[in-house]
């Protein structure tokens, strides 16, 4: 076995609330092995906005405005998780590992030491895997990847034989897992157009990259200062992230005034439009709401043009692992928009929150 310290560098999360809650620790102890666990010690995790939303408390249902990465007062503790249920503190936040991993509690998990490895985020209870009501997220109702090492079971571990960065595969598993599952979930193919909001952030420029390697025509919608860079993903089209009217949008870039999918991240004040540019039978998948949570909808939409509607959060069994073997058939690319040290993980977050940025942002776990 590797020899491990006792005591590691780390950013804990002390309670909901703002920034001041992540508090960087130079001797925060190691995490001890569990049964059917192995000792993985961090390169780069990257970042995303559940760990904001989760510290902030956003997802507490009092709360009605769009993320802002400050505390809500509004908020209660009770409720103010992904699944609804108390936090408890201190919690390691961090879903997006790349790290290798260093001891095995078992001899199950013993083929993985001395690998370069990804982790799955969404962490089952592997007596019942695909019970979706025992699922926990990493980083939220277990210690996550802001740390120099983690203990997690052997089965949430997926070696990655490629030549990226480990900062570059540290922006796959958060942003990429959950565009997947959006795109299977509205059984996106070759024969959909598919519009895309938040184009230009994690899981916006995942979901341009995974529609595109079905065949699907993509509309990126993001912010006209974004456009440029947006270009280099290849959507077919590129249109206004605020939009007076997306169907007039659609007509000029496309020569079409509607799309069969949407695949949403931001909600807010543009969400009627965006249900209005369905076509009959028209999908619309969702995993966020960064623009806000609450969106009126009209009933008749929804159901005298026969729409389809799919919240996105839990990821089936299997979906990881077709994530990895894109990335080791060089089938998607990452995109970087800045890497900090762990330190600074504080600004790596500001910069998150902004969304001045064109895809991921990770934190750097590795001493200079």
């Amino acid at each position: 076995m590797n020899q491990i310290p006792d005591t590691m560098n780390a950013v804990v999360l002390t309670g909901h609330g703002d920034l001041d809650k992540l508090e960087f620790h130079k001797d925060w102890p190691v995490p001890k092995i569990e049964s059917d666990h192995v000792l993985i010690k961090v390169s780069a995790c990257g970042l995303n906005n559940t760990d904001v939303n989760t510290r902030t408390a956003w997802y507490s249902k009092n709360v009605t405005d769009a993320t802002t990465g400050s505390a809500f007062d509004s908020a209660a503790d009770d409720d103010a998780t992904w699944g609804g249920a108390p936090l408890t503190f201190p919690r390691i936040q961090g879903a997006d590992i790349c790290g290798t991993v260093v001891a095995s509690a078992t001899l199950a998990g013993e083929h993985l030491v001395g690998r370069r490895v990804m982790v799955e985020p969404w962490v089952r209870d592997w007596r019942d895997p695909d019970n979706a009501s025992l699922c926990k997220y990493l980083g939220s109702e277990c210690d996550g990847g802001y740390a120099e090492y983690l203990s997690i079971h052997y089965r949430q571990v997926h070696v990655v034989e490629c030549d990226l960065s480990n900062a570059e595969i540290a922006t796959f598993a958060t942003s990429w897992l959950t565009a997947e599952n959006m795109l299977d979930q509205a059984q996106v193919t070759a024969g959909d157009t598919v519009l895309i909001t938040g184009a230009s952030g994690g899981v916006g420029s995942a979901l341009i990259q995974l529609a595109k390697r079905r065949d699907a025509v993509t509309v990126a919608m993001a912010s006209e200062s974004k456009h440029e860079a947006l270009q280099a993903f290849e959507p077919d089209a590129i249109v206004s992230r605020n939009p007076q009217d997306i169907s007039a949008d659609l007509k000029r870039e496309i020569g079409n005034s509607s799309v069969s999918v949407v695949l949403d991240v931001v909600g807010g004040s543009i969400w009627p439009q965006l249900i209005g540019v369905l076509k009959r039978n028209g999908r619309y998948a969702c995993s966020g709401a960064i623009a806000g949570p609450i969106v009126p909808l009209d009933l008749r939409t929804l159901y005298l043009s026969d729409l389809t509607f799919f919240g996105c959060t839990i990821v089936p069994r299997g979906t990881f692992a077709k994530l990895v073997d894109y990335i080791e058939k060089d089938e998607v690319s990452p995109v970087i928009a800045a890497i900090y040290p762990l330190s600074e993980l504080k600004s790596a977050q500001k910069a998150l929150i902004s969304k001045q940025h064109v895809g991921n942002i990770v934190v750097s776990v590795e001493r200079d």
